[in-house]
């Protein structure tokens, strides 16, 4: 026995094309950043936590640390540090949603003629924004600690696009969380928890090479290394040795992989 839709009489007709979803989009993208001029700790916070780890590493462990092919340990530890910060940046997505959903905000949006993929692509835009707000302050403490690019500016961009894309492509990983949990609560520990685990256990604060036998296989093939390596070598000016195409492929792989996962999430969530 096949049943058949009903329409919804109350909710007007949603606008189809790409330019409307491009608009509902990034309507719903300025929505969330209109929010960072009311709430500006939201910056400050998520720019403290690097700022603490880059004096801390410098000043603490900076020198006792060298690493062969660096002329100092900056050159090496900062790039790592701008790799975690934006993947740290990421977390926001899976927690902004989850709190949308919790306020029932999702729910009135769903009942607005709009997209309902906008949803997700205007939050993950407007992290991804914020992210590149955030970075751009971490580079600016960075010079101001001695850091400098050895590369070219076409380089140094490249690096940054990278680090960048990598960001949103975990914003779809954190969207899957925040769809999938329970709570606002939930959202923020699962978000942060595996995300420990990916940026130590890699070559974002020493070489792999220094960590037991074991453990040097997986912090080689960790994606988050595989991107902070072309990061670091791009903004030194040094061989990248395949880096790139497999931080771009990574990149371009989580993002086909959990947006469509998120979508089907988003879509089932009726």
């Amino acid at each position: 026995m096949t049943t058949t839709p009903v329409a919804h009489p109350d909710r007007p007709p949603v606008p189809s094309g790409l330019i409307w979803h491009v608009r509902d989009a990034w309507t719903e993208a300025t929505r969330h950043l209109r929010m960072i001029p009311r709430n500006p700790e939201l910056i400050a916070f998520a720019t403290i936590q690097p700022i603490m780890f880059v004096l801390l590493f410098v000043y603490v462990f900076g020198g006792a640390i060298q690493i062969p092919g660096y002329e100092n340990y900056n050159q090496f530890l900062i790039p790592g540090v701008m790799a975690q910060t934006v993947v740290f940046g990421s977390a926001s997505t899976g927690i902004g949603l989850a709190v949308d959903l919790s306020k029932g905000l999702v729910d009135r949006l769903r009942s607005l003629p709009m997209k309902r993929s906008a949803m997700l692509v205007g939050r993950t835009l407007a992290d991804l924004i914020k992210n590149t707000l955030t970075f751009v302050i971490m580079l600016i403490v960075a010079f101001l600690l001695g850091f400098r690019f050895k590369g070219s500016l076409g380089e140094a961009l490249l690096a940054t696009f990278l680090l960048l894309f990598f960001s949103y492509a975990l914003s779809w990983v954190q969207a899957l969380i925040g769809l999938s949990v329970g709570s606002v609560e939930a959202a923020n520990s699962l978000g942060f928890i595996w995300m420990f685990p990916v940026t130590f256990v890699s070559s974002a604060f020493v070489s792999p090479d220094t960590m037991p036998g074991w453990l040097r296989p997986i912090a080689r093939h960790n994606p988050f290394t595989r991107v902070t390596d072309a990061g670091r070598a791009l903004y030194n000016g040094l061989p990248t040795d395949g880096a790139i195409l497999e931080s771009l492929a990574w990149s371009v792989g989580l993002v086909l992989v959990f947006s469509f996962l998120s979508f089907r999430k988003f879509g089932n969530a009726d």
